[in-house]
């Protein structure tokens, strides 16, 4: 009976050893694992809407992102990308606690938001924690702060100064709006729907009516909604139907622009409706008669009908891999990502810099005057100490179920 209990009790101090061998050895392939992926390769963040209403402009994001990568990766290199997206559904609190998400990842380089007011609020925790951001999309100027209010000419926000734009700000979106439309001479009497309680449709509109001024435009009606009235705009469209307006111009997204036209329609109201970069993704509303898109006139930075090469290649890849036509919320993901890589490459970084460090070098490189960047949305982008870029928008008109280039 000894000897039986003496073998069960060295049995028992075998399988102890055996199972303390195994759980060390696969603790030391994890960390293995994890140190050999941060030594070969920058870790690139993004946040943006993957569910929700603003989805569209999310997925589009990533999906250009991802391509970039792809490519980048393919060219084998000593610059790779680990690409993390992360969802905030176009709320800002869950902006922040995607972007902390990342940072526990441990992010190095950050792609912002995707939509204006997620931007807002993670661009103040990358000014804290001195991280690279530069947003495809987020256009507010108060991702930027440090830019004057077109109609007060104050600062209200303190400049960021490692925040960068590759998208157009609001209000050179709302100015060059008002110069096309006067230049092209598309309306004698316009009307405005603006969304008030959000600082994207606002800071557009801010502009564009300080450009309208300016320019002799004659302004007939002016309507607002929120997020609470978005449904029901016939108070809006009799407005401006009421006030004999030939243009309507819808600085906002494409959920409300489609409602608007669906409900213009409804009355047999047909001005040239004209709008912005938002709009870009009506034609992929769910539900929507995109018929009633026809005519819509927008300025964008990006063609996906034009026949260069880079645009051609990059049309090609994004819908054999993903089944649709880019919009420009894509391409300027896809020109984020190349950017920050051209960047990576004149400023000699190396992988194993923090991410301050990083932040430091990139920002050094984007507004010293000698950095330039040839893309799918711009030929020659360049960045001052405001952050903004400097490239030319896109006319637009959708023709035939297509976006067909004005210019």
């Amino acid at each position: 009976m000894k000897k039986m209990i003496a073998l069960l009790l060295a049995l028992v101090m075998v399988f102890a050893l055996v199972a303390c061998g195994a759980k060390t050895e696969t603790t030391e392939t994890t960390e293995t694992t994890e140190e050999t992926a941060t030594a070969t390769a920058y870790k690139l963040g993004g946040v943006g809407p993957l569910t929700g209403g603003a989805a569209i402009y999310g997925n589009a994001a990533v999906n250009g992102a991802k391509i970039a990568v792809d490519e980048i990766n393919a060219l084998g290199g000593d610059i790779q990308f680990e690409l993390n997206y992360q969802d905030d559904a176009h709320d800002a609190e869950k902006s922040v606690n995607a972007y902390n998400t990342l940072k526990d990842w441990g992010m190095q380089l950050f792609l912002g938001s995707v939509t204006s007011a997620p931007g807002v609020a993670t661009s103040v925790e990358a000014q804290a924690d001195n991280m690279f951001y530069l947003t495809p999309s987020a256009s507010s100027t108060d991702v930027l702060g440090g830019v004057a209010n077109p109609l007060t000419g104050t600062v209200d926000i303190e400049r960021k100064a490692n925040v960068f734009q590759l998208c157009f700000m609001d209000p050179n979106q709302g100015s060059a709006s008002a110069q096309y439309i006067a230049d092209k001479d598309l309306g004698e009497n316009i009307a405005i729907i603006y969304k008030n309680d959000d600082v994207y449709s606002t800071g557009i509109y801010n502009s564009f009516i300080a450009k309208a001024e300016e320019l002799g435009l004659n302004i007939v009606s002016t309507t607002t909604f929120t997020t609470d009235s978005q449904t029901d705009f016939s108070v809006q469209i009799a407005d401006a139907k009421d006030n004999g307006a030939d243009l309507v111009f819808l600085p906002m997204y494409y959920d409300a622009a489609s409602l608007i036209l669906t409900q213009a329609n409804a009355i047999g109201y047909a001005p040239t409706f004209f709008g912005v970069d938002g709009m870009d993704g009506i034609l992929t509303v769910e539900g929507f008669d995109t018929a009633l898109a026809e005519g819509v006139i927008l300025l964008t930075p990006f063609s996906a009908d034009a026949e260069d090469e880079a645009t051609v290649n990059f049309v090609t890849t994004y819908e054999a891999q993903f089944g649709e036509t880019p919009n420009q919320f894509a391409a300027d993901a896809y020109d984020c990502v190349y950017a920050i890589y051209a960047a990576l490459q004149q400023a000699g970084a190396t992988v194993d810099m923090t991410a301050s460090e990083l932040c430091d070098l990139l920002v050094a490189t984007f507004t010293g005057g000698e950095f330039s960047y040839d893309g799918l949305t711009g030929a020659g982008m360049t960045w001052d100490e405001t952050g903004a870029v400097t490239k030319a928008p896109k006319g637009m008109i959708i023709e035939n179920g297509v976006y067909v280039g004005l210019d």
